[in-house]
């Protein structure tokens, strides 16, 4: 009966460990289900990948940006607009260029605005990089 029990709490114990695997594997993402996150998934060495991510104005205040920036020369960002009327939205785009990187990436870009509760919004990109098999 022990036998049978530990056999058992193996086979689960192996299941959830294949599950978590999976879901830290990289895979390009269909769903946003943080906004503030993208993952490209995998993506060849050298190429370079956008995505459009939406800042939106929450307040009834006009809201400005002041600033943005990342955390490497790799990733570039642009607005549309800089000045958000209350409740209205503007797309940011951000580029990575892949070039010298191998392995698992992760990106990091931050808007500044005159917002009082939210100074700094941080959009992350996440990317596998892989050398061209040629």
């Amino acid at each position: 009966m022990l036998k049978k029990v530990f056999l058992f709490a193996a086979v689960l114990l192996l299941q959830a460990a294949g599950t978590s695997g999976l879901s830290r594997g990289y895979c390009a993402q269909d769903k946003q289900s943080d906004p503030y996150l993208w993952d490209f998934g995998e993506i060849q060495q050298g190429k370079v990948v956008s995505h459009d991510f939406t800042l939106k104005n929450d307040t009834d205040d006009i809201m400005e940006i002041t600033r943005i920036h990342s955390s490497c020369g790799c990733t570039v960002s642009e607005c549309e607009k800089k000045s958000l009327m209350p409740h209205q939205s503007t797309p940011i785009r951000v580029s990575f260029k892949s070039k010298g990187y191998s392995g698992p990436v992760t990106q990091f870009v931050y808007v500044h605005t005159d917002n009082t509760d939210s100074l700094i919004v941080k959009f992350i990109i996440k990317a596998n990089v892989v050398k061209d098999k040629g």
